[in-house]
């Protein structure tokens, strides 16, 4: 994984869902340039069904959530409870695809594994980050064994948007998404240097256990000890 560190970061690897990470600081923030992927970039690893892959879950792109559409996914976590209004307006195949992996167990059991204090928190990687088997040196690179389209990004990101994360890569998202943790972020992820990571909504409760997993990995970005999702539950209004 190649890693620029400026006032902004930009994680890229050619198959790690992965987003932009930021450092707090006084002077205004300065883009770089996309990292290339090069030679030195690890192989991605597969995406696959694989033995931990509920048999339930989608296999393929899901339907995309109706216009007009809206869906409450409350995820139980170790510190408490998070819940998330999903809008299909904002972006039916993202909303879509994140209302079924929920829906069919796939974030049960999985941690996040990447923690950004005052940026975001990520998770979502249900092939190498699902307790208890959480393999630490490919959290963060796996997947459902499909992709979905790329939409455009039509709102602007803030301190609690859900989004999904993804490569540089067209059409690269899988299952990893995020929730930004501070109205400071909104500069970065939306910057046009940088891909659109596809918004899906907003935290509506327990924003306050967003920010304890934030703090508790104090300065690790990939903490040892990773808050797990123990369960997600998808409802209708």
């Amino acid at each position: 994984m190649i890693r620029t560190r400026l006032t902004v970061r930009l994680v890229a690897a050619l198959a790690v869902p992965v987003l932009l990470a930021a450092c707090t600081g006084a002077a205004a923030p300065t883009l770089p340039p996309i990292p290339s992927l090069a030679a030195e970039t690890p192989t991605p690893a597969a995406t696959h069904p694989g033995p931990t892959y509920p048999p339930e879950c989608p296999t393929a792109q899901p339907a995309p959530l109706a216009k007009g559409e809206t869906r409450t996914v409350t995820l139980d976590t170790e510190k408490g409870k998070i819940v998330l209004k999903l809008t299909a307006d904002l972006s039916p195949i993202a909303t879509g695809n994140f209302t079924a992996l929920a829906d069919c167990g796939y974030y049960d059991g999985v941690v996040f594994h990447r923690v950004v204090p005052g940026f975001v928190i990520q998770g979502g990687d249900g092939q190498f980050g699902r307790v208890p088997n959480v393999i630490p040196g490919l959290v963060g690179t796996g997947g459902p064994p499909y992709t979905i389209k790329d939409e455009p990004v039509t709102t602007a990101y803030h301190r609690g948007t859900l989004a999904m994360a993804r490569t540089a890569a067209p059409d690269s998202v899988g299952s990893q998404f995020f929730i930004v943790l501070d109205d400071g972020a909104a500069s970065a992820l939306g910057d046009p240097k940088y891909n659109n990571y596809q918004i899906m909504g907003e935290v509506i409760s327990g924003m306050d256990v967003v920010d304890a997993i934030g703090t508790a990995a104090g300065t690790q970005e990939l903490p040892d000890n990773p808050v797990v999702i123990t369960k997600a539950t998808v409802t209708k209004p």
